[in-house]
């Protein structure tokens, strides 16, 4: 019997990265599948993936700065039910604090933080609608509480969505809805590649993180591995854990 049999998942962002292999974990426990992306040439191709392996799983095209409620009644018009719910869907461009437009600021906080706080909120409602729980995971990072330069949006929205992740584990445990973020360090997926550039196989990359061991483990993640933590805290395994961020940086955050 798999882990997730039964179940209704819908995933933001997983297009590519760490939602797609998100969306290929959840499947494989036997979770159907809704992709939610801007996407409109690779999410259909993850759904064909997942549905020629034996899953079920729908393309979604949607924004989370204004298609939540559009993304949870597509699953429940679908499937009949929402379950889970991974906030995935992110942005990154680096920006100086003196030089940012305040609109620029606004776009991650906009796809980020209120993406998240949108989407969660419909899909919580539906979960309460349905009376038997659910899982809400967010995709955090490790940003959210380390200062960098050029990232203060970033990591402004980030840290936004471990608070808002604590604030509503305590209002939605009444309904039996366990809310919980992931925080990742540095992984393998488009969002490193920055003006052309993957910034994992750069020599100050390589010299500090791999050869220095800033990170103890000396590699960036791969997408597969972040999913595992999320599919974690997706699943029936995870019953007395909400309001929770669960570090997977390989050791990144316990050096100086």
């Amino acid at each position: 019997m798999t882990l997730l049999a039964g179940k209704v998942a819908l995933v933001t962002g997983a297009a590519s990265g760490i939602g797609r292999a998100t969306a290929h974990a959840l499947t494989r426990e036997g979770a159907t599948v809704v992709i939610a992306d801007r996407d409109a040439t690779h999410g259909p191709i993850v759904v064909g993936m997942l549905n020629d392996t034996g899953g079920q799983a729908l393309f979604v095209h949607a924004d989370v700065t204004r298609d939540a409620v559009a993304m949870v009644d597509a699953s429940v018009a679908h499937f009949g039910r929402l379950d889970i719910l991974v906030n995935n869907a992110g942005i990154f461009y680096p920006a100086d604090l003196l030089d940012i437009a305040f609109d620029e600021w606004m776009r991650a906080v906009d796809v980020m933080y209120l993406g998240t706080f949108r989407c969660s909120q419909a899909a919580a409602r539906q979960m309460v609608r349905q009376g038997d729980g659910g899982r809400i995971v967010n995709i955090s990072s490790v940003n959210a509480f380390l200062g960098m330069a050029q990232s203060s949006h970033y990591n402004s929205a980030k840290g936004a969505i471990d608070q808002l992740t604590r604030c509503m584990a305590v209002e939605l445990a009444p309904h039996g809805i366990l809310v919980n973020s992931v925080a990742p360090g540095f992984v393998e997926t488009p969002m490193a590649v920055v003006n052309g550039v993957n910034e994992h196989e750069t020599p100050e990359f390589q010299e500090f993180y791999v050869r220095r061991r800033r990170i103890p483990l000396a590699r960036p993640a791969m997408p597969e591995e972040i999913a595992e933590a999320v599919l974690f805290l997706a699943s029936p395994r995870t019953t007395y854990i909400t309001g929770h961020t669960l570090v997977v940086d390989g050791g990144l955050t316990i050096t100086f």
